[in-house]
């Protein structure tokens, strides 16, 4: 299935993870894919695609710069042409007690998962009202924008921080045939789960490495951990025509662990 031949996806964050799930789920389907990120490893990940037959190029971008952002959309559009769909999927986490929680780390949270988010809807917006042609804008959220969890109020925040950030533009870009949607992973197996499990389970009891994720397992209704190619699937339709009539939502992808 080609879906998006002939179309070109911005992925950032996506050099590892559900990042380059959702990279590769697109180029699977045809995509020009133009892979964001702040670390190195960009360009293999990018590399990888192109063996497989992709087009696919990987542009070093801090997401909370706008002038990288800005030069990252310039980038994907002298490479491929118009901008079609744009995943924000860039995201970090740390985890504190409250009172040991630092203003930096506070700031960082906010500012990757939010306001890169922000920064790269606006920047791809900006282009798809100028090829009048439309698109697709997934957030990337977490299910911790629905509920959150303890030693993380910096980054619940940011997450429900961008699922109103979508309600909001979502309403303001629907007549320009754009649609924002979100998503809610669960627990993905990753290696910010890696470090979620490692970090909490020191935190809630002294747990070894995988027991409390284990753990947490045993409570989703579908009894094991999502893979990144779950949510890719979810973004693939959103980005989809078969989704051209679904904007402002966030959508969970987790089990049913949160159900709403």
């Amino acid at each position: 299935m080609n879906r998006y031949t002939d179309k070109t996806v911005v992925v950032t964050g996506g050099n590892k993870g559900i990042g380059f799930a959702i990279a590769k789920r697109f180029a699977d389907e045809g995509a020009n894919v133009v892979i964001g990120s702040f670390e190195p490893q960009v360009d293999e990940a990018a590399a990888e695609l192109r063996k497989a037959g992709a087009s696919a190029i990987g542009v070093i971008c801090d997401v909370t710069d706008k002038s990288a952002v800005i030069d990252m959309y310039e980038r994907a559009e002298t490479e491929f042409g118009s901008i079609d769909i744009s995943v924000q999927n860039a995201g970090v986490i740390t985890i504190a007690k409250i009172e040991d929680l630092t203003e930096q780390e506070w700031d960082a949270n906010l500012n990757v998962n939010t306001k890169g988010a922000f920064l790269c809807c606006q920047e791809a917006i900006k282009r798809m009202r100028k090829s009048g042609k439309g698109g697709k804008l997934i957030n990337m959220a977490s299910g911790q924008a629905r509920d959150g969890f303890i030693y993380t109020p910096h980054y619940a925040a940011s997450k429900y921080g961008v699922m109103g950030m979508t309600q909001s533009i979502a309403k303001e870009v629907a007549l320009d045939n754009i649609t924002v949607n979100a998503v809610c992973p669960g627990i993905i197996q990753s290696d910010m789960w890696d470090y979620n499990d490692r970090v909490w389970g020191k935190m809630m009891g002294n747990f070894g490495p995988g027991e409390l994720m284990e753990s947490w397992v045993q409570n989703i209704p579908m009894k094991r951990a999502g893979e990144g190619k779950d949510v890719a699937a979810l973004i693939a339709f959103l980005a989809s025509e078969d989704a051209s009539y679904i904007t402002g939502q966030t959508i969970n992808v987790d089990g049913g662990l949160i159900m709403s």
